[in-house]
């Protein structure tokens, strides 16, 4: 193992070098200059070990000008991990001169490599004296614990279920594309288009602006062709503008394969429109997605579509489990996790209405079925209960009332039995489209939401938690648009009601003790632990609420409203980061607490036991627990009375 020491290098060499990486190009030019002044350079051939686990002591900031190296550590049968590769601009050794402590993991040079190299000295007295310095290696260790914390706790305890191999969240968009996006001109006829895609073999064609092939106004694709043009005998000399799909639905070329696969399951889309640097590179299919995961969430996501029995959904949502410990083991993260849960569930909740309204006959008036509480902020996990309700559009006379009276109640009652059965256990607290006094006219729940927010009680504040995060799940999604708008201005008029949410926020206290200990349950059937759900999880799904009630922001998901209180500046860039990461890396540890114990054939719960956890996953918990103070605080400042 070669020790560093190496020799003087041109300080103006040094001097650029710094000026474009991170954070030394945050210092002052002086600053720079002088620091380059004290800078060595050194030549390490590939194979070269700069540091060993456990025995080098660290003297020195390595700064990689050329050429590169891996960390790895390795254990005690031989065995090597693989745990990092770092190229040019990229640093070795800060973590462990800050500590003072020896090399953690083993690193060697994988080709030839120039570094510079930084004395300890003047990399501490930089830490202690320029705070925007500092914070960058603070903000670097922070985000390397929490994705060490979410890659262990995908590991922990969760063994493989077969030999498949998932690659949708280690690929991009822009990796699998396979040639370049065939286009044509708006005013080109339909049969031209048909040609084109017959010449090229191709499924889709991008549709352009004649005159401008980078103006993409459409696509269209072989099922457009089939059921626009085929179906009814139309004309194939109209222009293909007429059967095109406009706008184009697009992803990024940097999204992961996962992303894409969401976009298409959320939005029934097939074919998506890759875009780099604000160009159109590429469409990728359903088919390629399917490609690289094979049996996975697409295609039980089209199984449950194309049933077309409701007793044959109940053995496909059971199948949903399995399918989600294999998104946790491929490295899935906890908001990716529930929106796919939601998907699913949105899909066999779609196809058991859609089936059981065939066997009932239509409605005599509109209605939407409702997803309230954590199935309407998409946040399921396994087998969330049920929060559901059923509004309908006002009766035009007392027999049309009775009418629906009769038909809603025998509606919602076949629905929420094939719902048990698909799994999907009853609501405790009766909150279900069963219950008369949820399954309403949209004048009667008007009144409603109306005096929850004009007198609050606990009672109606307890509603406005569970209520004021509905979203459409199946039939006119324009009654529950309208309910929400009806929201927003009683929010417009009165906040009272938003006080109240917030001293109930307020009084949920994090379950940490004056010295920072767990606080968990004494005796009885969860002794020794805590409820990661209520006591942990719900004060930022409550402090997200109330901001985006405040703020008449039409988002249900926590995620979804943070990303626009950011986006808004309503709250700092800080405070998001650090709130979603609190809340995903709990979230991970529910969802994974939650699967070990489905796979154990026990009841899944939301009780975690701290003393089960490894170090970092009780030091992150504790982290995340120590924000919520943060997030009351900023409620206080939103409403000094409380």
């Amino acid at each position: 193992m070669k020790k560093g020491g190496g020799q003087a290098a041109a300080p103006e060499t040094v001097a650029e070098f710094l000026g474009k990486i991170m954070p030394f190009k945050e210092l002052a030019p002086e600053t720079i200059r002088q620091v380059a002044r004290q800078v060595k350079i050194d030549f390490f051939p590939k194979g070269t070990k700069l540091l060993q686990a456990g025995k080098s002591e660290i003297n020195y900031l390595y700064l990689i000008q050329q050429g590169g190296v891996k960390s790895f550590i390795i254990d005690d049968e031989g065995a090597v991990t693989l745990k990092d590769y770092r190229g040019e601009g990229d640093y070795i050794g800060a973590l462990g001169i800050i500590r003072g402590a020896l090399a953690n993991l083993d690193v060697e040079t994988v080709e030839d490599t120039f570094c510079f190299l930084l004395p300890k000295a003047v990399f501490l007295e930089l830490i202690n004296s320029q705070p925007g310095f500092s914070q960058y290696y603070l903000k670097s260790f922070s985000e390397k614990v929490v994705a060490a914390a979410y890659s262990e706790l995908r590991r922990h305890r969760m063994g493989r279920s077969s030999d498949s191999n998932l690659h949708l969240f280690s690929i991009q968009v822009g990796d699998i594309i396979r040639q370049a996006p065939r286009k044509i001109a708006a005013d080109a006829s339909i049969r031209e288009a048909a040609g084109r895609m017959a010449e090229f073999r191709v499924a889709s064609l991008l549709i352009h602006e004649p005159g401008d092939e980078e103006k993409i106004v459409g696509i269209v694709t072989d099922r457009d062709l089939r059921n626009k043009v085929l179906a009814p005998g139309r004309d194939s000399g109209e222009p293909i503008r007429a059967v095109m799909s406009s706008p184009v639905a697009t992803v990024l070329s940097e999204s992961t394969c996962f992303d894409a696969l969401l976009k298409m399951m959320s939005t029934s889309i097939h074919h998506l429109a890759v875009e780099r640097a604000e160009r159109i590179i590429g469409v990728i299919t359903s088919h390629d997605i399917a490609l690289l995961q094979g049996h996975a969430p697409y295609s039980l996501f089209k199984e449950i579509g194309r049933q077309q029995r409701i007793e044959g959904l109940h053995p496909l949502s059971r199948k949903i489990p399995e399918m989600i410990r294999n998104l946790i083991r491929e490295g899935a993260r906890a908001g990716h996790i529930s929106r796919m849960i939601s998907i699913l569930n949105d899909q066999i909740l779609e196809q058991l209405l859609t089936l059981l309204e065939e066997e009932l006959g239509p409605p005599p008036v509109d209605y939407c079925w409702l997803l309230m509480g954590s199935e309407g902020r998409r946040e399921q996990t396994f087998r969330t209960d049920q929060d559901n309700a059923i509004i309908y559009e006002d009766p035009a006379d007392a027999a049309q009332a009775k009418e629906c009276e009769a038909y809603f109640s025998r509606f919602a009652r076949k629905a929420i039995d094939h719902l048990v059965q698909c799994g999907y256990p009853l609501c405790p607290g009766g909150i279900m489209a069963v219950n008369p006094k949820w399954c309403q006219p949209l004048s009667i729940w008007k009144d409603y939401f109306t005096r929850w927010t004009a007198t609050p009680e606990p009672e109606e504040v307890l509603n406005a938690t569970i209520f004021f995060d509905f979203r459409p799940g199946f039939g006119k999604a324009a009654l529950a648009d309208e309910l929400r708008q009806h929201l927003h201005l009683l929010t417009r008029k009165s906040e009272l009601y938003l006080l109240h949410l917030a001293r109930q926020c307020l009084s949920a206290k994090a379950p940490l003790s004056f010295f920072k200990n767990f606080i968990v349950e004494k005796d009885g059937e969860h002794k020794n632990k805590l409820d990661i759900k209520v006591q942990g999880i719900t004060p930022f799904v409550n402090f997200a609420r109330i901001l985006a009630l405040r703020n008449s922001i039409r988002e249900t998901n926590t995620l979804a409203r943070l990303h626009v209180l950011a986006q808004e500046k309503l709250i700092s860039s800080e405070l998001w980061n650090e709130t979603v990461d609190a809340y995903e890396m709990q979230m991970q540890m529910r969802l994974v607490h939650q699967l070990n114990q489905i796979e154990a054939d026990s009841e899944p719960d939301n009780h975690i036991a701290p003393a089960d956890l490894t170090d970092i996953d009780r030091r992150l918990l504790r982290d995340a627990f120590e924000l919520i103070d943060r997030l009351h605080n900023a409620l206080k400042t939103l409403y000094p009375s409380l």
